[in-house]
């Protein structure tokens, strides 16, 4: 093999272990629970609301269920669910929380189940993590970092308008 190829190998090797890393998603670990890729979507100045997603996973035989959270920047959290009924979009408040099922996957995400901050303290920021703690009935308590996305991003990672 010459020299040149063996170094291009190497270099390319190395591009791909560091966009590998820096594309690494949060994952935190609850009892049973696993919740991955937490992330949020920047907002404009002077909002008073934003959203929060994350894929809980339930690796026990029990249902949990998502009942609370709390985050620095809202003055509340809620957990809600956006829904289409007869062409008109709808939002409403769970008011028992996101049972998560026993070996069952629960994807928050835009357009269905999110977490609402309410009455923001603050922007939320493309780029700055944004902290929250999310009760759960049976597993307690966890504080995850939420990533912030663009605002209109469609997932995480995710550019604004692209679909992946």
């Amino acid at each position: 093999m010459p020299r040149w190829s063996l170094t291009a190998a190497l270099l390319a090797a190395a591009i791909v272990t560091v966009l590998s890393s820096t594309a690494q998603a949060r994952e935190y670990k609850l009892g049973a629970l696993v919740l991955s890729s937490p992330w949020s979507r920047a907002t404009p100045g002077g909002a008073k609301v934003g959203a929060g997603f994350v894929t809980i996973e339930n690796k026990g035989g029990q249902p949990d269920r998502l009942i609370a959270g709390a985050s620095p920047i809202a003055g509340k959290i809620e957990i809600h669910e956006m829904s289409v009924e007869k062409g008109v979009m709808r939002m409403r408040l769970l008011p028992k929380g996101l049972e998560i099922p026993a070996g069952g996957k629960v994807e928050l995400k835009p357009g269905g189940y999110h977490i609402m901050f309410i009455d923001l303290r603050r922007p939320i920021v493309k780029g700055q993590a944004v902290k929250a703690t999310l009760t759960f009935e049976k597993a307690g308590r966890i504080e995850i970092e939420l990533d912030v996305e663009a605002i209109g991003s469609s997932a995480p990672g995710s550019h604004k308008g692209s679909h992946h």
